[in-house]
């Protein structure tokens, strides 16, 4: 994808597709802890992701160093991150929850990029991404789950709030990496250090469910989770923003909730308000507008991984 445009095109499909997976993990989540299921998704995409490595590249080991720095990554950015989501949503509401992480998210990662991967933050990329974060807002508040101020909430918003943060620096912080291996490489190990510090909080789920009852809605969830939002979502995602600079892609987060809202319309017959289709357009206007921008250079930032939504209650305000 050396074409400029055809890099944004790969973030917005990998976006919608992890908005559509709010329909499709929705199914599977009154029969699946939300842990398990998100351990099930990692784990059974790690042997995809060596399998594609030995073959691509003819190896798959890393340094024992880099094995380190990748397994601090893997704790913070897979498991830590998933756990955080879980609870931020069980502590607050989901306009909160949505509000509180995906629209700071990309502004966090503009603002450290110039001190962790040396991007430029330019008129531009600010412009586009003030109007895209004002469409999503509109997007997720639009629904008619009004944004709280309630001091119940307290521990849940800090920790949506903080999401946002960790999320920006764990995207940004892999750079460094990227400059001796393969996105694909990193990805890899990545997840399999998640999966691993993932697993023993696992153990008491899955008794709970009934492995026999399981039908093909339940595979099809799992299947569509494991290949299509994780091992050609995070390659395709991790090739272009490799390509367009990690400030300016992870804007395109954004799409995330629009096509979340899609797939409640089309899949759970979910209403859609004058206030959210304002805010689709408002949104894809900055994102159009970020794109035109042509990058003197190379923008040599890379996010490696998008941390897994999976709970009882989609939110389809962060990215499945």
């Amino acid at each position: 994808m050396k074409k400029p445009w055809m890099n944004y095109m790969g973030l917005v499909i990998v976006a919608v597709i992890w908005g559509a997976n709010f329909g499709v993990s929705r199914m599977a989540m009154d029969t699946f802890d939300p842990v398990l299921f998100a351990f099930l998704r990692f784990s059974l995409a790690v042997p995809f992701f060596f399998l594609l490595l030995r073959k691509r590249e003819g190896s798959v080991g890393v340094p024992w160093k880099t094995a380190l720095q990748l397994a601090i990554i893997g704790l913070v950015g897979v498991t830590g991150l998933e756990i955080a989501v879980m609870y931020s949503i069980k502590y607050t509401t989901l306009a909160n929850a949505s509000l509180l992480d995906v629209a700071p998210w990309p502004i966090f990662a503009a603002l450290f990029a110039p001190f962790v991967t040396g991007e430029k933050l330019t008129s531009r990329l600010l412009t586009g991404g003030a109007a895209a974060m004002i469409g999503v807002c509109l997007i997720i508040l639009g629904g008619g789950h009004g944004f709280s101020l309630s001091s119940d909430h307290l521990v849940g918003d800090l920790l949506a709030f903080g999401v946002s943060i960790v999320g920006a620096l764990y995207n940004l912080v892999c750079m460094p990496l990227m400059t001796r291996f393969s996105s694909l490489r990193i990805s890899a190990w990545i997840s399999l250090f998640g999966v691993l510090f993932m697993f023993p909080l696992t153990l008491g789920s899955w008794a709970k469910v009934d492995w026999a009852g399981l039908n093909a809605a339940h595979y099809t969830a799992i299947g569509y989770n494991v290949l299509i939002c994780t091992v050609f979502a995070f390659a395709v995602w991790n090739a272009c923003m490799y390509r367009v600079g990690a400030a300016r892609a992870n804007f395109f987060r954004y799409v995330v909730p629009a096509s979340a809202m899609a797939a409640g319309f089309l899949f759970f017959h979910e209403g859609v308000s004058t206030w959210q289709l304002a805010g689709t357009l408002c949104m894809a206007a900055g994102l159009v507008w970020i794109s035109l921008e042509r990058p003197e250079g190379s923008q040599p930032a890379l996010a490696v991984l998008s941390y897994p939504l999976t709970t009882k209650e989609e939110n389809p305000g962060l990215p499945p």
